[in-house]
């Protein structure tokens, strides 16, 4: 066989166009597909720019070639040298960019075998995941896989480019850095210099990223990779990609103008999608009044209505006691769902139950009447004036929970998203984003008895706010009651939503040491604790630390959106599973005694 250097592909797979008609080529690639019609061979070679047909005549073929062309199986990477020609009269195939032509071949060489793949290459396999993520490096041979990648490959050009047209500089932070275990849990990597001493791998830049400002590098981003050690699902692995931003002297609309203004850059140039700006901004409160979540989808309507008023007097004493005890009673309508079937409402019962409902109440309305067991309690009357606060028409359901306020939400907001999914209510390639603001600062751990905060630790409170931090010290509230100084003191903490899932976090951070010491003590961190946690940040804070804003979109999920996959996984080239093992390259695994011993580290458990 001649040297490689003399079989150099001078042309990919995808390439070849009638325009090529007459040159003699070189291709490089996978055998795809081989068929022996009327004498003729025909092989398929592909490579990740296409599939282009390659004929073989045996009569004016060199016999030993032919034989290794006939020993060519799928997966073998093979060399053809041959002359572009056209495609016989009724042989053309349309829908392939090479599909008018094909490559007469002169010579065939194999220059490496391949087992039998343990699944078909194909675009919609049946294989299992775990099989696939087995031998990924077969998986993603496979078109979808590819297209998912190049579209990933895509946006991160298309984000630097316009985060450098805006006067950003990427700048690299380390992945050895020191733990501060708050939050997920930090993945930790032993030092072999000094012994019983340990690096954590980032959760995020979030910390150095703030020290870059003190430096004077006010606009400042990188594509980071962030590692937590947490319960992984569709849209969690233990190690992700961040868009990771941070402005000085700015405040929270600075942050949104630039935030938006890459998103609409980015499914512009990749997609060829237009999205309007500026985004819709709701608060925390509203978003979860409404949807009963805190990134809610705005695809499909069904918000949640208040119908606490008409039920807070009627003789149900479910509803009328819970009215009193301080709770609520709120509904959602499901437009044409007025036929539901018994099993189904049963159905829907067991879901809300399973989100902590004690029942649901519900409404079928009809051409022949209402259907409803609330209808014995509370009459006609109040059955229709539920109808109409709600915008229940002839055909519809209305589905009502009654308890405190946050809990019939929340549980609300999960139905909504189950009947959503459920009947098709979310519209296949339309993108809603929206701003979601006024986070709680603090929220109470009531098995811990003690207050956390609810995004991080250097969310800056609002600054009409700062005063709620000041009296929360000296409440003699317990931190149960919703009424304590901390439990209403809001974040300058915002989130950008799409389509149901988070996409972005970021704030305003805390730019005042003394400011963030008090946060830190809330937090049940003293002083001593502090210093030797966050000592390097506090630090910095004493040195002229400007007002400074960021935001963390994560490159993962907004791809996954952007190609219709409901799980990152299908983005990253080597995902791991959802028990944070990597089945290709079998991590992770045990390591060696002489380096535990290099490393001065001993397994509990073992000799």
């Amino acid at each position: 066989m001649p040297l490689f250097s003399q079989l150099k592909r001078t042309h990919t797979c995808g390439q070849l166009s009638p325009a090529n008609i007459g040159a003699k080529v070189r291709l490089n690639g996978w055998v795809d597909g081989y068929r022996n019609l009327g004498g003729l061979l025909f092989i398929d070679l592909r490579d990740r720019y296409g599939l282009t047909q390659v004929v073989i005549n045996p009569r004016t073929f060199d016999s030993r070639m032919l034989a290794e062309a006939e020993r060519a199986r799928h997966e073998f990477v093979v060399a053809v040298i041959g002359t572009v020609q056209e495609r016989p009269e009724g042989t053309v195939n349309p829908k392939m960019p090479t599909g008018a032509i094909e490559v007469n071949a002169e010579a065939f060489y194999i220059l490496a075998e391949s087992k039998t793949p343990p699944f078909e290459i194909v675009d919609d396999t049946n294989a299992g995941e775990l099989l696939r993520l087995e031998y990924r490096y077969l998986d993603l041979r496979r078109k979808p896989l590819q297209e998912n990648l190049r579209i990933r490959h895509e946006a991160t050009m298309a984000i630097r480019n316009y985060l450098n047209s805006r006067g950003f500089y990427e700048i690299e932070t380390p992945l050895l850095i020191r733990s501060t275990p708050e939050g997920a849990r930090d993945y930790v990597v032993p030092s072999r210099v000094s012994k019983g001493k340990f690096y954590a791998l980032p959760q995020s830049p979030q910390l150095l990223k703030q020290i870059l400002m003190v430096a004077g590098f006010d606009r400042y981003f990188q594509l980071a990779r962030c590692l937590r050690d947490e319960d992984l699902r569709s849209d969690r692995q233990p190690e992700h990609t961040q868009i990771d931003m941070e402005m000085s002297y700015v405040t929270p609309e600075d942050v949104f103008e630039v935030a938006e203004g890459m998103m609409a850059d980015l499914f512009k140039r990749v997609l060829e999608i237009e999205i309007s700006t500026p985004f819709p901004r709701f608060t925390f409160a509203e978003v979860m009044s409404r949807w009963g979540i805190d990134k809610p989808d705005l695809r499909f309507g069904m918000e949640i209505t208040d119908l606490s008023d008409i039920v807070k007097n009627c003789d149900f004493k479910v509803f009328a006691d819970n009215i009193r005890s301080g709770g609520v009673v709120k509904g959602i309508v499901l437009k044409g769902g007025g036929g539901y079937s018994r099993r189904q409402v049963d159905n829907l019962t067991e879901l809300a139950r399973s989100h902590g409902a004690g029942g649901l109440a519900y409404v079928l309305r009809s051409e022949t009447g209402d259907k409803s067991p609330l209808l014995k309690f509370i009459g006609e009357t109040v059955m229709n004036e539920l109808c109409r606060k709600a915008g229940v028409e002839t055909g519809d359901a209305l589905f009502i929970v009654s308890d405190k306020k946050l809990k019939t939400e929340a549980i609300l907001g999960q139905l909504r998203l189950y009947l959503g999914r459920e009947h098709g209510l979310m519209k296949k390639g339309e993108y809603r984003f929206l701003w979601v603001m006024d986070f709680p600062l603090f929220e109470y751990n009531d098995e811990m008895k003690r207050f956390e905060a609810m995004h991080n630790i250097v969310s800056h409170p609002h600054e009409e706010d700062l005063p709620l931090i000041e009296a929360g010290f000296s409440c003699e509230l317990p931190g149960t009651d919703l009424n304590h100084p901390w439990r209403c003191a809001r974040a300058m903490q915002y989130d950008l939503v799409v389509n149901g899932w988070e996409i972005a976090s970021g704030g305003q951070r805390i730019n005042r040491r003394d400011l963030q010491e008090k946060i830190l003590s809330i937090l049940g961190i003293d002083r001593e604790r502090a210093e030797r946690m966050f000592g390097f940040l506090l630090r910095a804070l004493e040195y002229g630390a400007p007002p400074h804003a960021g935001i963390a979109p994560g490159l993962d999920r907004i791809v996954s959106l952007m190609v219709g996959s409901e799980s990152i996984r299908d983005v990253i080239a080597f995902p791991k599973t959802t028990n944070a093992v990597s089945l290709m390259d079998g991590s992770p695994t045990a390591i060696e005694p002489a380096q535990l011993e290099e490393l001065g580290l001993i397994i509990k458990g073992e000799k």
